[in-house]
């Protein structure tokens, strides 16, 4: 494994693996293949995790030596309702605690869509934004982060009505920094021509609390959720949203890990170990 801006071992102490790039891997496997590896965190999915256990998982990765850089995901609080309203702000709180078993600090929100046959974006948000005024003090009271992730504009309709960077902070910015900050992941955010500055913004405001990398490929495979493309594929500079990344936090202390999150059928299809080596490889090459 060669980068052009470190060497290995420094890009690799970087580097975490989202489960979900290897979900044909077991979790035991996925902790024996980054131990094997020299991969130092993985950003962990509650379905897996809840199958597994909670209590268990949490001591499989920490009797490994590996962090849990993030918990996706929790969210999906727009609905009118109020019944449904209270079973997601139930089912928040539960990922709220299930992070914090894990020991990791950040738990990724995606938004939620627009309830049927509403054209509401607004009003949607703004409910995002009632829901996180309950959330977050819970949050904060078990050492977790909550961290709204924007989606690109084509979920807006029925998976994240929070499309830009700059309308993750304005929600954001509401709440502490400490409480509430931002997803910066690269295929969500590539096409922005405001994300250099977003970036920037999000930093000096202390709200990267986590750091996402996927390429984009065309065309688009059938169903566009499992279109995220491998490092180097597509169109993504990964270098240069990391440096961007990197300079931002600079002031805050060590460099944030940088998690790879793949969805991706052509990638499950294939031998989860060699995409687990292939998937360091790649980071490695792409990003520094």
């Amino acid at each position: 494994m060669t980068g052009t801006g470190t060497d290995t071992a420094s890009a690799l102490a970087r580097f975490s693996i989202n489960q979900m790039t290897v979900r044909q891997l077991a979790l035991p496997e996925l902790v024996k293949g980054c131990t094997g590896l020299g991969i130092p965190s993985v950003g962990l999915w509650r379905e897996p995790v809840q199958e597994y256990g909670v209590a268990a998982a949490a001591r499989l990765a920490r009797d490994a030596g590996l962090a849990v850089t993030s918990l996706c995901r929790g969210g999906f609080l727009t609905a009118v309702d109020p019944g449904e309203r209270s079973r997601a702000l139930d089912d928040n709180r539960a990922a709220v605690d299930e992070a914090a078993a894990l020991g990791t600090g950040t738990l990724v929100l995606v938004s939620g869509g627009l309830p049927p046959g509403s054209g509401d974006l607004a009003g949607a948000r703004e409910r995002v934004a009632d829901a996180l005024a309950e959330l977050a003090p819970y949050a904060a009271e078990r050492n977790v982060r909550l961290a709204i992730e924007p989606l690109h504009p084509m979920y807006a309709s029925d998976r994240c009505v929070v499309s830009t960077l700059d309308q993750a902070l304005e929600l954001a910015g509401r709440f502490p920094a400490e409480q509430v900050g931002v997803v910066v992941d690269t295929y969500h955010l590539w096409w922005d021509d405001r994300v250099a500055e977003g970036i920037a913004r999000a930093g000096a405001e202390g709200r990267i609390h986590s750091f996402q990398l996927a390429d984009w490929v065309t065309p688009l495979p059938e169903g566009v959720l499992v279109g995220r493309g491998q490092i180097g594929d597509g169109c993504v500079d990964m270098r240069w949203f990391r440096e961007r990344v990197d300079a931002a936090t600079a002031a805050a202390g060590p460099p944030l890990p940088i998690e790879v999150e793949l969805f991706n059928e052509g990638l499950w299809a294939r031998d989860g170990l060699e995409v687990l080596r292939e998937t360091a490889e790649r980071f490695v090459r792409h990003t520094f």
